[in-house]
């Protein structure tokens, strides 16, 4: 479990973080600096203990994701899609158990 920091092709910095098994459970919008993208991560550290800032959604294709909120309601990261709901609720689980400690590395794409 970890935070992962990288540039796009955009030249933004985003962040994800990623479980055990290396899957993605939530990645955050485009950041103009890397500061900023650290700020970000900070912020899924304070929201994602608190089960009220997460925004859950229904996709257009029937899929449930969820939006974490800062307390402002701006998204700070979005989950992948999810086949149920009862997999979503876990994504949620997972990002407020793994967040807390999860250490920041910085990967080249």
């Amino acid at each position: 479990m970890k935070f992962e920091i990288f540039e796009g092709k955009d030249g933004k910095h985003y962040f994800k973080l990623a479980a055990e098994n290396g899957q993605t459970v939530l990645k955050s919008q485009g950041y103009a600096s890397k500061a900023s993208c650290k700020n970000g991560i900070e912020s899924v550290r304070a929201n994602g203990q608190d089960e009220a800032q997460f925004d859950k959604k229904i996709a257009k294709n029937g899929k449930d994701f969820f939006n974490l909120l800062a307390k402002n309601k701006q998204i700070i990261g979005t989950s992948q899609m999810y086949a149920s709901k009862q997999s979503m609720e876990n994504g949620i689980k997972s990002v407020a158990r793994l967040s807390k400690d999860a250490p920041i590395v910085e990967v080249e794409k």
